[in-house]
């Protein structure tokens, strides 16, 4: 009766960890559930655009909907920003419903070659390389290349790209802002980084001395952040049209193209340069900032965030759980004596290992973008995006798990297989009946470990537009331009969760271990039984 309670325990205290994770993020699900459905979208008379909503003044994330946000799929967030109100106005010379999709950088050509959504409107320049893969529209912005360094520093009175010689720059990876570096002589060219919210983090910590961007972002990071300096050179760098341009990136050969084109020649240059102010004037996050306005203002989207990653997380490593005993229990299958049942447990027991080596051997980012944007490409498979984290989690963990159950039933005593078969007992039931009740015990902490592990590890995810908590906390800092604020605000978060599961399963071990000290019944009858010298 008490080992069932304790059972009971484990199960009640799963139980509500997946509630808990499934009400944080009930309208995550149900947009999820409709939000892949992108094979068929002129049906549908939705015009799916993909942005990194982070990247103010061409696109932000905020609470609500005020100057004109469009909510984003998925969440209970908004996207506002000079992409946005240009995706407006094509949405609307289209005739559809516009759809922000809230999508990583490097996550927004893959997303667009697999169907996931209809254009990229995310401040992207159609260059020479990109043009390979994808289509252009004609250009809706153009701007001037600028450095952003730090408040006080030699570089803030810069003039000419010359005076950066022996300066640490960067610029984002994957950008044609990457390339102009070589132009400066001397320069200290660094590694690019995935995102403006890194390169601010980095600038700010002073390990670069600044990053190159366009004046529309320098602006923005200027106001809304008195360590950053914008400087304009009368000395510049040496681009092309296309570099500096910003068009509007669709699928290749794409019959949106023309009518897209239609929409942007409506826009006046007058009204694309009020555009952009109103842009500036509005993204959020340009007052005083602390740790409890940062909570107070984004508190929702760290919760979410957060709700997400707890239930993928966990969600994924009781399924890898459930794959890892599957697979370790075969592969602890005694080779049987006829032939031809033991070519197939060899060709069986290949498969698993390769499975095993394979997710074991790749890491886990490059596991999702296989799985979820080359499912799509190669088979035209359209997966649910909270789904595709759930199963890409769960097969990792599985392969994971197979080893340390494996190793778990490796170590109990042959002794005890012997006993069992000695009583009449199958494979499977010494299994059930005696190896895997100790096997469960003595792996629970590496399980909790496992689990541990994937809380961390969902951060990868936002490479498929996951919003688990590291990907909305880049968003929040990239809004706020308050790196290290919100940051720090995740980490605590980070650290509550993985404490709290640490102390649970640390509690459900000391329950299924039983108390300290105990005396065996039968032991202590006989020890009433035995009358002691001084009574003889």
């Amino acid at each position: 009766m008490k080992k069932n309670r304790k059972y009971s325990i484990f199960t009640i205290i799963l139980a509500l960890s997946l509630f808990v994770g499934f009400g944080w993020n009930s309208s995550l699900i149900s947009a999820s559930n409709t939000g892949d459905k992108t094979t068929n979208n002129q049906e549908e008379d939705v015009f799916r655009v993909g942005m990194e909503a982070g990247y103010p003044p061409f696109n932000w994330t905020q609470m609500d909907k005020s100057n004109g946000a469009v909510p984003i799929d998925g969440t209970k967030e908004y996207a506002g920003g000079y992409d946005v109100e240009i995706a407006k106005i094509i949405a609307k010379s289209l005739g559809k419903k516009l759809v922000i999709v809230k999508t990583e950088w490097d996550g927004l050509v893959p997303a667009l070659t697999s169907g996931k959504i209809d254009a990229i409107i995310a401040g992207m320049s159609p260059t020479k390389e990109r043009k390979e893969t994808i289509d252009f529209t004609d250009i809706y912005y153009k701007s001037n290349l600028i450095m952003v360094v730090k408040n006080g520093s030699k570089y803030e009175n810069a003039t000419s790209i010359k005076d950066f010689s022996g300066a640490k720059i960067t610029a984002q990876l994957n950008t044609f802002h990457y390339n102009v570096i070589d132009q400066i002589k001397g320069v200290n060219k660094q590694i690019a980084m995935d995102n403006f919210t890194a390169m601010r983090v980095a600038l700010q910590s002073g390990m670069i001395d600044g990053y190159v961007s366009e004046r529309p972002e320098g602006v923005s990071a200027s106001r809304a952040n008195k360590d950053f300096v914008m400087v304009e050179f009368k000395d510049g760098f040496k681009t092309s049209e296309e570099d500096t341009a910003v068009s509007v990136g669709v699928a290749k050969n794409s019959p949106l193209t023309g009518k897209i084109n239609e929409a942007l020649a409506g826009v006046s240059e007058k009204d694309r340069e009020k555009i952009m102010d109103d842009a500036i004037t509005n993204q959020p996050g340009t007052g005083k900032t602390t740790i409890l306005t940062i909570i107070k203002d984004n508190g929702p989207m760290f919760l979410r965030g957060a709700g997400m990653t707890l239930l993928i997380s966990m969600t994924g490593t009781v399924l890898g759980f459930a794959i890892g005993l599957l697979v370790g229990l075969v592969r602890t299958i005694p080779t049987p004596s006829k032939r031809s049942k033991k070519v197939i447990k060899n060709i069986v027991n290949g498969l698993l290992a390769a499975y095993i080596e394979f997710f074991r051997g790749t890491p886990m980012i490059v596991q999702a973008m296989v799985i979820y944007y080359g499912s799509a490409i190669a088979f035209d498979i359209q997966m649910n995006r909270l789904a595709a984290a759930i199963f890409i989690v769960s097969i990792n963990t599985g392969a994971y798990m197979s080893e340390i159950i494996r190793g778990g039933i490796v170590s109990v005593d042959k002794g005890q297989f012997e006993a069992a078969q000695a009583v009449g007992m199958n494979h499977f039931q010494t299994m059930k009946n005696v190896i895997l009740p100790q096997v469960i015990r003595n792996i629970l902490p590496a399980t909790g470990n496992e689990f541990v592990i994937n809380i961390k590890d969902t951060s990868v995810l936002n490479v498929i537009s996951v919003t688990e908590l590291f990907f909305q906390t880049k968003t929040v800092a990239g809004t706020n331009f308050n790196y290290f604020k919100s940051f720090f605000v995740a980490c605590v978060l980070y650290f509550v969760m993985t404490f709290t599961v640490t102390r649970i399963l640390r509690y459900i071990e000391r329950k299924l271990d039983g108390p300290d000290n105990y005396i065996m019944m039968a032991n202590q009858m006989q020890v009433e039984k035995i009358p002691s010298l001084e009574d003889k």
